[in-house]
């Protein structure tokens, strides 16, 4: 893949060690949505192998093999794509099931917005041709994880210890080279999208300042906390937080995004058939998905 380097570099981290490393319907992956064409150059960063300072820290746009450990101490492997500035806003992206965290590669090389991309293959959330252009001077930092027994893809469901995970990712994030630990983000789509906004909850009630909002594509109640329950968390945090659920009306779990009456809460629905979770990030909805987060991403980091 070609990188393109979009800033002057402060002071490089010289990262080392490189190698290649290598939907929903609940019941059904197709072939398609398994595809494993993106290969990630990338350097191993520990939980506790984090740089002693941050100060100063831009590092070069190659993303980033990382672990972290959730509460129980299980061992989770995800990627960080660096943003091109320092101490920017940090997006923690959670997969569908039966995917893993390969489903969001190209969103993420979108967000950070450092010229990187894969190759094109077909799935419109994996095919970066038609993703809205961001201004030169947007660019994120991502993490991107796959949920416990989901690598390749998911084997059974274990909603309880996802959402363990969700909270893990959230908190992860925070300690990563470079980015602002007050300015935290989370999107997630089906089990993503509630690991989302139910790990944004979590980590709000022990630190008010851990997550900016939450935004999901086809919540379902998939970790076992109702999804309305966790908008009511955020906005009663002291600022409220936003949350954002986007669905398709034909979808079974489409009730899960009914509107209520929350200062911080707003839902659209499409009618294109039955899309859920990465369905709906398909170049075919007007308004576009990927519009929408980035209206969510401007209105939380105004916030």
């Amino acid at each position: 893949m070609k990188k393109i380097f979009l800033v002057n570099l402060v002071l490089i981290v010289i990262l080392s060690a490189c190698k290649t490393t290598t939907e929903e319907i609940l019941t059904t992956a197709t072939a398609e949505t398994r595809t494993k064409t993106e290969k990630v150059k990338s350097t191993q960063i520990t939980q506790t192998e984090q740089p002693a300072s941050k100060d100063l820290v831009i590092l070069l746009p190659d993303p980033v093999q990382v672990t972290f450990t959730a509460k129980d101490n299980q061992e989770l492997s995800g990627t960080f794509f660096p943003a091109a500035r320092q101490t920017a806003p940090v997006i923690v992206l959670m997969h569908w099931y039966p995917g893993d965290q390969y489903e969001w590669t190209e969103i993420a090389y979108w967000l950070q917005n450092r010229g990187i991309h894969g190759d094109e293959n077909g799935v419109p959330w994996k095919d970066p041709s038609w993703f809205p252009a961001l201004n030169y001077d947007d660019s994120y930092n991502v993490l991107t994880f796959t949920f416990r027994g989901c690598s390749g893809q998911c084997s059974s469901f274990q909603q309880d210890t996802w959402l363990l995970d969700a909270e893990a990712a959230l908190l992860f994030a925070r300690t990563l080279p470079g980015v602002d630990p007050d300015r935290i983000i989370s999107i997630g789509a089906s089990i993503g999208g509630d690991g989302a906004i139910d790990g944004c909850a979590a980590v709000l009630e022990d630190d008010p300042s851990s997550c900016l909002g939450a935004l999901s594509f086809s919540p379902g109640n998939y970790l076992n906390k109702e999804y309305q329950e966790m908008v009511t968390v955020l906005a009663d945090n002291d600022p409220p937080r936003p949350a954002w659920c986007l669905f398709d009306v034909n979808d079974l779990d489409s009730a899960m995004c009914d509107d209520f009456s929350s200062d911080n809460y707003y839902t659209e629905g499409w009618s294109d058939g039955n899309l859920h979770g990465m369905h709906l990030i398909t170049p075919n909805l007007e308004p576009r998905p990927l519009e929408r987060m980035l209206d969510f991403l401007a209105l939380v980091i105004e916030n």
